[in-house]
């Protein structure tokens, strides 16, 4: 198990990388995208419908003399999936870095099964298209919470169980790849942390249950920012792959890791 506070990538540390990030326009994902930039790696800053966000977000970059693209889709639509990554292949030629930030579930209006469907099956479905694209020494990142990591030991609040199982049985889904990621020189990281203050989820969250965050961030001591947070998945796609394929941002003394 690794407890990590790494800071921000050093600068030109990814030089000539090229790095996607899924769900990027704002949020855990836009921070990743920023440190990324910053440490020369040329981005691709994915967005299901905030294309306004995410270009604002690339201008920034470029205005700084970074590099970045912005490509827009569904991940739960396979063509639209494939149609991203068409372009990146068009624009890059490859890529070196997916970091698969883009979850959701408690969202209002979306279908019963959207959850599933996002964070489980679309997780797979952006990993297997991608892999054509991607050369030995390339590395994944699966974005998640405590929550649901150990969803199946440790109860969390029901508003946000839906969402748990399906994140779990989503990373569980892409595990299950790690071999054939083995076989093609790829590394897989999975960087698990606790509920991180400003994120949409814990708007959603403490919108549905009132008092949640502040009572978890008591019982946790404090906890992350989106700024730090994404510090942490930044680093976890160029530092050594850590045991049993996770990186741990915070404590988890209050989840039961029996079955870890």
């Amino acid at each position: 198990m690794t407890q990590s506070t790494t800071g921000p990538l050093a600068p030109e540390s990814l030089a000539g990388k090229r790095a996607l990030v899924t769900g990027s326009s704002r949020g855990i994902g836009a921070d990743t995208v920023g440190y990324f930039a910053e440490a020369g790696a040329s981005v691709v800053i994915n967005y299901r419908n905030k294309e306004a966000r995410a270009a604002k977000l690339a201008n920034g970059i470029r205005e700084a003399g970074g590099s970045a693209i912005v490509v827009g889709a569904d991940l739960t639509d396979p063509a639209s999936v494939a149609a991203m990554f068409d372009q990146v292949q068009a624009d890059l030629g490859g890529l070196d870095i997916l970091v698969l930030n883009a979850s959701g579930g408690m969202e209002s209006g979306m279908a019963e099964d959207y959850a599933m469907a996002l964070n489980r099956d679309a997780q797979v479905n952006v990993i297997t298209a991608a892999l054509p694209l991607m050369a030995p020494g390339s590395r994944v990142v699966f974005v998640t919470s405590h929550q649901a990591h150990f969803i199946r030991t440790t109860a969390t609040m029901p508003e946000y169980e839906p969402v748990a199982l399906s994140k779990r049985a989503g990373e569980d889904a892409l595990r299950a790849l790690i071999p054939k990621l083995d076989e093609l020189g790829i590394g897989f990281v999975v960087v698990s942390g606790d509920m991180i203050e400003g994120t949409i989820t814990a708007t959603l969250l403490e919108r549905a249950n009132p008092g949640a965050i502040g009572a978890r961030k008591e019982a946790a001591g404090r906890l992350y920012n989106v700024s730090e947070f994404a510090a942490e998945v930044a680093a976890a796609a160029i530092d050594p792959i850590p045991e049993n394929h996770t990186r741990y941002v915070g404590d988890v003394s209050d989840f039961d890791q029996s079955e870890e």
